[in-house]
């Protein structure tokens, strides 16, 4: 299944971090324990495109699979890993988690069916004004099907 992640309201290349401000931050997906295609803090909007597979479990639960999906079954998850940029270097300092089974199943389904992508959209911006971590929950993201690319 095609997922469609879409990064709105992002906060800015700027950010405050332990190791103190940081002035090349970028987004990105995390595929194993790398970043997939990062974009600019100050980009206007980030877009990423993901093969998730979608298996159904003996009890008729759906389960996440593929190179982007973390966690264990039953709390399967996306990251989405903010990193300063320093030459060539990506240098995590946070990560937000897009919770697979906080989907409407039924929307699951229809994606896989190829009725459509499944699309995340997600605010960037926490509420503090910096780069949303953590476990993202809605109103910050959400879940819709929409005609296939």
């Amino acid at each position: 299944m095609l997922m469609r992640i879409v990064g709105t309201d992002l906060p800015g290349r700027s950010a405050c971090s332990d190791g103190g401000v940081l002035d090349a931050v970028h987004v990105a997906v995390q595929v194993r324990k790398d970043p997939f295609e990062p974009i600019p803090g100050d980009a206007t909007e980030a877009r990423w495109h993901v093969d998730v597979g979608v298996v159904e479990t003996p009890d008729g639960a759906l389960d996440f699979r593929g190179p982007a999906v973390h966690g264990r079954r039953g709390q399967r998850f996306l990251y989405l890993t903010w990193g300063d940029v320093v030459g060539d270097e990506f240098r995590m300092f946070r990560r937000a988690k897009l919770m697979l089974g906080a989907v409407d199943p039924a929307l699951v389904r229809a994606a896989e069916a190829g009725d459509g992508d499944l699309i995340a959209t997600v605010d960037l911006t926490d509420e503090r004004g910096g780069p949303r971590c953590a476990r993202v929950e809605p109103p910050a993201i959400t879940w819709t099907l929409a005609p296939a690319r």
